[in-house]
């Protein structure tokens, strides 16, 4: 069956099924009552699955935010963005030393977070190149290194770090690793224990197809001790809304310190039963193959890729537009052929175009929205050969 209606081709925020939008539409129910720890208990059941992590029980009273693996996930009434500020600001003091490798506008916002609460040294890669690994490895060899951090996919530039090779650098130096997996958790393969990474962030609204506006975390005890210790030595950042620790307190009652986001909890937890039913290296292996057909039909037809070829990203591709055409591309695809892709940021910007392949984004609607891309392309009077476009999904 072809796909008919719109086409949603963003990295976020994507897609949110019938589901999830039901799920929102509840009326207002107390964030006190055993109603909406019900909720939370399915919300966190749903974030260990999306982790990788190992299962819960998804009833209240059942230790549903932790598992066998010692992780525990936190639910975040904000963005992907405070939901990595709570991780920056609790687990470091103001004199630790952080490194902070980026090639994109995400990973610069993860160095610049970070310089509020430690001592950040910014290894600032070309946007789109792979890190230097040489380089990293030799900084951490210097010692008095606290931790690594990273965001892991960098949907500005389309490229994913290669987080297992920094995660056995991490492991050798005896350091921290923070991993910013907005956009990774749930659409890439993440695997937090076997990468001893102390914390992960994911953003709702993005692989795991949830609403905007509410996040989580995956932490370990060794994260959770060192925060307590910091705050015991009474070396801590300033927090409040932001306070791990007053997360951490709530965490067994299936609740949050503050009014949680409560409607947009339940429709999470809907989106995060939808993953579930589709398996989760089900979508790691969708995702691929939508980004792998549009990297493979875009270079066909002549068009230069941004990232970097071994580290391209699986939920977002970045494709620059040839000489003579800009952003009024994108303005024409929305308005003439229903279909929106994502402009670049900062320097990049009216230079290239981003196609989004994460949530539940389907193997048609990715086809026939390539097929309005090349038709607008053409009447800016580009000319192609003819190409099967379905062919290079299959």
């Amino acid at each position: 069956m072809g796909h008919e209606g719109d086409c949603f081709l963003v990295p976020g925020p994507v897609r949110m099924n019938q589901a999830c939008l039901e799920a929102m539409s509840t009326p207002t129910i107390t964030a006190r009552g055993t109603e909406f720890r019900d909720v939370m208990a399915r919300l966190n059941s749903g974030l260990r699955y999306a982790f990788n992590l190992t299962p819960s029980s998804s009833e209240r009273k059942n230790q549903s935010w932790t598992g066998d693996d010692g992780y525990k996930v936190i639910v975040v009434s904000g963005s992907g963005t405070a939901a990595m500020e709570m991780v920056m600001a609790n687990r470091f003091r103001h004199n630790d030393r952080v490194l902070v490798p980026t090639n994109g506008k995400f990973g610069e916002r993860v160095a610049e977070m970070g310089s509020r609460f430690c001592n950040v040294k910014h290894l600032k890669y070309e946007w789109g190149r792979a890190f230097d690994f040489g380089e990293i490895e030799e900084q951490l060899a210097r010692g008095n290194w606290e931790a690594v951090a990273i965001c892991h996919n960098e949907t500005s530039t389309g490229i994913t770090q290669d987080a297992t090779e920094l995660a056995e650098m991490c492991q050798r130096h005896g350091v921290a690793f923070i991993i910013d997996g907005i956009t990774s958790v749930g659409g890439l393969p993440v695997h937090p224990n076997e990468w001893g990474a102390e914390a992960v962030v994911v953003g709702a609204q993005k692989c795991t197809a949830g609403p905007s506006g509410i996040a989580a975390i995956a932490v370990n005890q060794h994260f959770i001790d060192r925060c307590t210790a910091i705050r015991n030595q009474d070396d801590s950042n300033p927090t409040y809304y932001l306070d791990i620790l007053a997360a951490l307190k709530k965490g067994d009652d299936d609740q949050t310190p503050w009014t949680p986001a409560i409607n947009p909890a339940m429709g999470w937890a809907a989106s995060l039963e939808y993953l579930k039913n589709e398996g989760l290296e089900q979508r790691w292996n969708r995702c691929a193959l939508m980004a792998k057909g549009v990297r493979n039909l875009f270079t066909d037809l002549g068009f230069e890729l941004l990232a970097d070829e071994f580290f391209r990203s699986s939920t977002v591709t970045a494709i620059m537009y040839p000489d003579g055409i800009d952003d009024s591309w994108r303005t024409r695809l929305k308005d003439e052929y229903d279909t929106q892709v994502i402009g670049a940021q900062d320097h990049l910007k009216g230079k290239m175009f981003r196609v989004g392949s994460m949530g539940e984004t389907t193997v048609s609607e990715m086809i026939e929205g390539c097929k309005r891309m090349i038709s607008c392309f053409e009447d800016f009077g580009m000319e192609f050969s003819q190409v099967e476009v379905e062919s290079y999904f299959e």
